[in-house]
C-alpha cells in the first residue's frame, strides 16, 4: 500500500516538474522573439502543457523504484555517517550554521541591486558563511561552550577524573579477560571513553559458552570483570554492524586497529602480536604488560640477590629462578644448586615487550 502511494505521490511530482518545464520552455521562447513568428493559440498551450505534464509523470511514475532504493541507501549512509559524529558536535555545527546564514543574509542585502552578479555573489556568500559557521562551532564550540557557561556562572568550569576530551580507550578481549584493567581503572590513570566494540562482546560469548572447561571460566571471568567496569565507570557498545568498512573485514584484530583509526582511538591490550601489528599501522597501542614489567623493581647488574633455583634451565648448567613479581632469573652455573637457596651476582639484566630476563651467577 505504502508503495502505491508513494508511486503516486513521484506521479505527481512528475506533472508538476512537467508543467515548469513546459512554463521555462515558453519563456524561452518568448525571450527570442519566436512567439512572434510563430502563431500558437491559447488550446494549443493548454495541450503542451498537459502532453509535457503528462510525460514527465509517466517517467517519474515509472521511475518510483529506483528513486525509493536510492533514497533508501542515501538515507542509511547518511544515518551511518551521523553514528560516526558526536551529538555535541552536531548541535554545536546546527548553530554555527545558523548563525552563518544570518550573517549571510545581512551582508547578501548589499548584493541586491546588482541584478544577476548580485544573485551569484550572494549564493557564494551563503555557502562561505554557512561552511565557515558550522566549521568554527564544532571545531572551536568545546572552548567556547564551557567559556562562555563559565561567565555566566562566573566560575571555572569543572571536569570529571574521566577526561571527556581524552582520547577514547578500545578494549580488545584479552585484556577484559585478563581481569588487571579493571584495577588499573580503579587507580585513575586512564582516562577518556571507554570503547567495547560489538565483535568483541560477541567472541566474548563465545568463549564463555566454550565446551572447553578453561575458556568457558576465562569467558565468563571476562563477563563478570565487563560488568563491573560498566557499572563503575560506564562503557559505549560501538555497534560495527552499521559500518560496512568494519562489517566485511572477518579478523577481529584487523577490525580493532581499523576502529581505532576511524573514531582517533587508542586499543588497550595485553596481546604482544597485537601489538606489534598495531605499530605497523600507526595506531597507538597501551599494553598493560608493558605497564606491568616497566612498574617491576630495577635490577642492576652487580647487585647481590638471595634466589631459590627451582628448577633446570634451557642451556647446560643453567638453572631458574623467579623473584615474587613472577620475574624468570637465569642462574649460570646453578644447575648443581637446584633445590637450594643460594647467593648471587645479577650479570646482565634483558628489557623486551614480552617481559624482563635476569641472568646471574653464583655468588664466589
Amino acid at each position: 500500500m505504502i508503495k502505491k502511494i508513494l508511486r503516486i505521490f513521484f506521479g505527481l511530482v512528475g506533472v508538476v516538474f512537467g508543467y515548469g518545464i513546459y512554463l521555462l520552455l515558453r519563456g524561452l521562447i518568448d525571450s527570442t522573439g519566436l512567439v512572434d513568428k510563430i502563431l500558437v493559440t491559447e488550446t494549443q498551450n493548454l495541450i503542451a502543457s498537459v502532453i509535457c505534464s503528462i510525460i514527465f509523470g509517466i517517467i517519474f511514475f515509472l521511475l518510483t523504484p529506483i528513486f525509493r532504493k536510492k533514497g533508501a541507501k542515501l538515507a542509511k549512509n547518511i544515518e551511518t555517517d551521523l553514528q560516526k559524529i558526536p551529538t555535541n558536535d552536531i548541535v554545536s555545527g546546527t548553530f554555527g550554521l545558523i548563525i552563518g546564514l544570518v550573517i549571510a543574509f545581512l551582508i547578501s542585502q548589499i548584493f541586491s541591486g546588482l541584478y544577476f552578479f548580485g544573485t551569484i555573489l550572494s549564493i557564494l556568500t551563503y555557502i562561505f558563511f554557512a561552511y565557515l559557521g558550522t566549521l568554527i562551532a564544532t571545531r572551536k564550540g568545546k572552548d567556547i561552550i564551557p567559556a562562555w557557561l563559565s561567565a555566566r556562572k562566573g566560575s571555572v568550569p569543572k571536569t570529571k577524573g574521566k577526561g571527556s576530551d581524552a582520547t577514547p580507550k578500545i578494549f580488545d578481549t584479552s585484556v577484559i579477560i585478563d581481569g588487571r584493567i579493571a584495577d588499573i581503572m580503579k587507580t585513575g590513570f586512564i582516562e577518556g571513553k571507554i570503547v567495547i566494540p560489538e565483535f568483541v562482546l560477541v567472541e566474548l560469548r563465545h568463549i564463555a559458552d566454550s565446551s572447553d572447561g578453561l575458556k568457558r571460566n576465562r569467558g565468563r571471568r571476562g563477563l563478570d570483570i565487563l560488568n563491573r567496569i560498566q557499572s563503575e565507570y560506564g562503557i559505549e557498545i560501538y555497534n560495527t554492524g552499521s559500518d560496512k568498512s568494519l562489517d566485511e573485514i572477518p579478523e577481529v584484530d584487523v577490525k580493532l586497529l581499523k576502529l581505532a583509526q576511524q573514531i582517533n582511538g587508542k586499543v588497550v591490550t595485553n596481546d604482544f602480536n597485537l601489538n606489534k601489528v598495531a605499530m605497523i599501522k600507526g595506531v597507538e597501542v597501551l599494553n598493560i604488560n608493558e605497564l606491568a614489567n616497566t612498574l617491576k623493581p630495577v635490577v642492576l647488574p652487580g647487585e647481590d640477590m638471595t634466589l631459590f633455583l627451582v628448577k633446570e634451565g634451557k642451556e647446560s648448567n643453567q638453572a631458574v629462578a623467579y623473584l615474587d613479581d613472577g620475574t624468570m632469573i637465569v642462574v649460570e652455573e646453578g644447575r648443581r644448586f637446584i633445590g637450594q637457596t643460594i647467593n648471587v651476582t645479577v650479570t646482565s639484566v634483558l628489557q623486551t615487550a614480552a617481559g624482563r630476563m635476569i641472568f646471574a651467577k653464583p655468588k664466589r
